[in-house]
């Protein structure tokens, strides 16, 4: 299928199944694998056991021990591991496939490990997801949409739903890919010992941003802005608030709001800000001396953990929540990895980070 039919037909409107998404896929990670990323403390991992000792669904957080693994029962639990991208290049390399959507709205690549019949029980996400089957077979229900008010099953602090339909289900086998939107509701079974891998995009939601932003933009309104009502009639009932002076107020916002180059600031460095700041990727090696490998025809390659986008209005570099004024590709120009001037490079805290760190962006335009 085209991209632009599935972004037309298909992206944040319903579902879709695709077959031999990606033919002879093998999986870059192998269970036992994920487990022992699970043993690492700097590793966001958790357990879901559909029966556990405190009750149905419960769930664990990691880093685990060799010891907790081995007393797991045969069937029925699930491990998930978060930003499995951001550790193996083997696994951030699936991401270039998805980039018909913008870098920044990614989030990132985990992987679960299912035991037989394990799974995380009915549920549905507020974001945009692919779940690409690498290892074995599972059964996926697609059901209703579901929000806040969907009722859910007490004594678990998982959101799983007391009520689910399945309308579609599906088996998937490895290389298959199933496309969710947001709040579909979904419940995954492994049919036998499963890998899943599951793309999922970053999403603030409306109350996010307007508790977040409104704090950013009124730093850049005057004081002599303020509610106002020339041309008001006179009232008859002076306790009153009513709905012209409502709809007065509403104008007044929206001309308040209207700071598009604060508002791209703002929007850049928020959805560049990195989950996990602190990770380096297992596979990168050590670059004290980068500068001087840079005059040698070095290159900085990108640390899969680090966020990187950029703004043409104004002219901006958004790495990991930072903004940076830099100078950006004409709009006919291809914008490729290339590296950063040292003057651009200079502002950045973290030199270890900046060590593995490379951005998507372009010289100085002559």
């Amino acid at each position: 299928m085209p991209v632009a039919d599935f972004l037309r037909d298909y992206w944040q409107q319903k579902p879709l199944l695709i077959r031999n998404a990606f033919p002879d896929f093998v999986s870059p990670i192998s269970g036992e694998e994920l487990a022992g990323m699970a043993l690492e403390e700097a590793v966001e991992s958790r357990l879901v056991l559909e029966q556990g000792d405190e009750g149905p669904w419960q769930l664990r957080n990691g880093p685990f021990t060799e010891e907790e693994f081995l007393a797991l029962p045969r069937t029925h639990w699930t491990l998930l591991v978060q930003a499995v991208d951001q550790w193996l290049s083997e696994v951030a390399v699936l991401k270039k496939y998805f980039r018909f959507i913008p870098d920044w709205r990614l989030d990132d690549v985990m992987i679960s490990y299912a035991a037989d019949k394990g799974s995380v029980g009915p549920h549905f996400d507020y974001y945009d997801v692919f779940l690409l089957q690498a290892e074995g077979k599972r059964l996926w229900h697609q059901g209703q949409k579901a929000d806040e008010t969907t009722p859910r099953l007490e004594g678990t602090p998982l959101n799983i739903l007391s009520e689910f339909e399945a309308q579609n289900s599906w088996l998937l086998e490895p290389g298959d890919m199933l496309y969710l939107p947001p709040q579909f509701s979904h419940w995954g079974i492994a049919e036998g010992a499963c890998t899943t891998i599951s793309i999922g995009f970053r999403a603030p939601s409306a109350s996010t941003i307007l508790e977040d932003l409104a704090a950013e933009l009124a730093h850049g309104l005057p004081q002599h802005l303020r509610y106002s009502d020339p041309g008001i009639a006179p009232t008859s009932t002076p306790a009153e608030i009513d709905a012209e002076s409502v709809a007065r107020l509403q104008q007044q916002l929206g001309a308040w709001l209207q700071q598009p180059q604060n508002i791209a600031q703002w929007f850049g460095a928020v959805m560049t800000e990195a989950k996990y700041p602190d990770t380096v990727a297992l596979d990168a090696g050590e670059a004290e001396d980068w500068r001087e490998q840079l005059a040698q025809g070095a290159e900085l390659v990108l640390n899969p953990a680090s966020r990187c986008a950029f703004c043409r209005e104004p002219q901006t570099l958004f790495v990991d929540g930072e903004s940076f004024s830099a100078p950006c590709p004409s709009p006919s120009a291809s914008v490729k990895a290339t590296v950063l001037p040292a003057a651009t490079l200079k502002p950045f805290r973290s030199w270890r980070r900046l060590a593995v760190l490379s951005i998507n962006w372009c010289p100085r335009a002559p």
